[in-house]
């Protein structure tokens, strides 16, 4: 599946429009934070708008009407805090191992006034082992933290049979083949594969939805680095 023009257009309007004056707050919350907490090396407004704001917003299709969301290796917070400015009925949890840029996701939803979004300072691979948390949530994505197989050993485990797992990714192809077999282990079933193009040639993006049809094995995650060092494959 491609999303086209028109689509791209639509999460253009999105960020222009209405909500325009969060996003520019946002702008502005990530220059000033950015100089102490090394939050991304996208700094210059259009670059920003579209390989940040726009590239998160696209896929807000793939998150259903009220969804309860995790967020995996939240970083600044893309896609988690541009789709709650967009998608005020979606709840997040935003999962980030580092201190400080837990702080600035804290001050990011004090600021822009988000409501029903939890920022926990943990690992992924720790809180999918939660009794609380583990297969609690309709959908869990990530942007940009690891590979496929990799991903999905963190994220899976959180997700409720019957939700999704949701990888916001580059040129994916070879990615999803090496990870047929963790999707599969881990619970996963139908898997669809959406493609666009940024504007202005700012890049070609995949976003990968992967439908979860079985409880994930008690074993997984199984932490200690395993995720990484030793990927199911």
């Amino acid at each position: 599946m491609r999303i086209g023009t028109e689509e791209i257009n639509r999460a253009y309007q999105a960020i222009t429009g209405e909500k325009r004056e969060k996003f520019e707050l946002f702008r502005a919350l990530l220059l000033e934070y950015n100089q102490k907490y090394n939050l991304t090396t996208i700094l210059e407004e259009e670059e920003m708008l579209y390989k940040h704001f726009l590239d998160s917003v696209v896929g807000e299709k793939a998150f259903f009407s009220g969804a309860k969301v995790v967020e995996v290796g939240s970083g600044a917070g893309f896609p988690s805090i541009p789709l709650k400015i967009v998608r005020e009925d979606l709840t997040f949890t935003l999962i980030e191992s580092t201190g400080k840029k837990c702080e600035f996701l804290n001050v990011a939803v004090d600021k822009l006034n988000l409501k029903g979004v939890t920022v926990l300072n943990a690992r992924a691979e720790d809180v999918g082992k939660r009794e609380e948390t583990r297969e609690k949530f309709d959908v869990c994505c990530a942007r940009a933290v690891a590979r496929m197989n990799t991903l999905a050993e963190y994220c899976m485990p959180l997700v409720k049979k019957g939700g999704f797992f949701v990888a916001y990714k580059g040129l994916a192809e070879e990615e999803l083949k090496e990870s047929e077999k963790a999707l599969k282990v881990l619970g996963g079933g139908k898997t669809e594969k959406v493609s666009y193009s940024l504007p202005n040639g700012y890049g070609e993006r995949t976003i990968i939805v992967v439908q979860k049809v079985e409880n994930t094995p008690q074993k997984y995650p199984r932490g200690n680095g395993k995720e990484r060092k030793s990927p199911i494959l």
